[in-house]
């Protein structure tokens, strides 16, 4: 039967080993919650801890990497866009004040090539042992003829736990809040359709060394996608936050709106931070100014933290303890009439209803 499903073009045998080359680096991932091992048909996890609960509500997340895999393949590289997915992924939980507790991943490929598949997995379960989530499950598909020998595309999610009565979002924001800015690692994995095409039309090398970069633009664009699960839950245990936004695709401003009650409007100061080489690369690429990209790349701010004006001096010092730096970004306040027949004004995304942004001032190039 075997060599009727090779004649098909799905290997078995090459599957069995990607396994087998996975399961130290899963393996390191796993405390005592978890119970069988790798290969079983499904991942167990030990809830008893959440009997100390008063009022336990599971958090869920799932999504992918988008078309940066398709930079990962042309210069076959693959240990870090693992990292990427845990970072889409158990991020969007940490926003709602949950810890992650446990992640399963998703690789569609076509054809096992059983180091390329454990390189992957590697790099998830480094996302996983960095962010204290445990990888209990995943599943390796071979799709010939759907996807090219060389193609993959990967996805995950994961499921996180938070006490009802600190769960974190628009009904804690207060008019008066503070806006601060966590530090992207770089564009994360959020518009590289646009990348792709910015290098198409441009040719550039993706093996040249950038000295505004510090190193080739290959390197800098599989940056992984920085983690704030730890430095976010250390903060939320420490000091008061009223909400986190995630800033993935759509950018800043849309993003920052989902986490905004009716009626408040949150002054982005677009001048309160230097744009990172890399974005002010890709504009000159694509030619365009920088706010033509705010839609779409994240131009150095990864996370936001809405949290009282008192709690900023206190926040900001943990986070740099933790190698994150930090600035404040903005303010919210009431809307005005006048705000909602401004141009700029960004509400209304991702069919949230909630408060709006607005983006002042011009960005800083140094």
């Amino acid at each position: 039967m075997s060599d009727l499903y090779s004649q098909a073009g799905v290997d078995v045998e090459a599957g069995d080993r990607a396994v087998e080359l996975m399961k130290a680096a899963v393996a390191r991932t796993q405390g005592a919650q978890v119970l069988g091992g790798v290969g079983g048909f499904a991942g167990l996890w030990d809830a008893s801890d959440l009997l100390t609960y008063r009022k336990p509500l599971l958090a869920t997340s799932t999504d992918g990497v988008g078309t940066k895999v398709a930079l990962a393949q042309r210069l076959d590289k693959h240990d870090t866009i693992g990292i990427d997915l845990v970072g889409m992924v158990v991020d969007d939980i940490v926003v709602t004040g949950a810890t992650p507790l446990f992640m399963t991943d998703y690789i569609a490929c076509g054809r096992v090539v059983p180091e390329r598949i454990a390189a992957i997995v590697a790099g998830i379960a480094r996302g996983c042992e960095e962010t204290g989530t445990a990888l209990v499950g995943g599943e390796t598909a071979e799709h010939p003829g759907l996807l090219d020998p060389d193609e993959y595309d990967v996805a995950g999610a994961a499921t996180g736990v938070v006490e009802a009565d600190r769960v974190l979002g628009p009904d804690r924001v207060r008019d008066g809040d503070v806006l601060l800015a966590l530090a992207s690692s770089g564009l994360h994995a959020n518009g590289y359709s646009l990348v792709r095409h910015v290098l198409a039309t441009t040719r550039w090398d993706l093996g040249e060394h950038h000295a505004d970069l510090g190193r080739t633009l290959g390197e800098e664009l599989l940056e992984p996608t920085r983690l704030y699960t730890r430095p976010c839950l250390d903060l939320t245990d420490n000091v008061t936050v009223h909400a986190y936004t995630h800033v993935t695709g759509g950018g800043l401003a849309s993003n920052l709106a989902r986490v905004l009650p009716p009626g408040l409007v949150a002054d982005v100061a677009r001048e309160s931070w230097v744009v990172p080489p890399v974005f002010q690369l890709l504009a000159r690429g694509a030619g365009s100014d920088m706010a033509a990209l705010e839609g779409t790349l994240n131009l150095g701010v990864g996370m936001v933290a809405v949290l009282p004006a008192s709690e900023v001096q206190a926040a900001t010092a943990r986070l740099a303890l933790a190698g994150v730096a930090a600035w404040e970004l903005g303010t919210v306040r009431v809307e005005t009439p006048d705000d909602v027949t401004h141009h700029a004004l960004v509400s209304g995304t991702k069919g949230v209803r909630g408060g709006a942004v607005l983006m002042h001032g011009e960005y800083r190039t140094s």
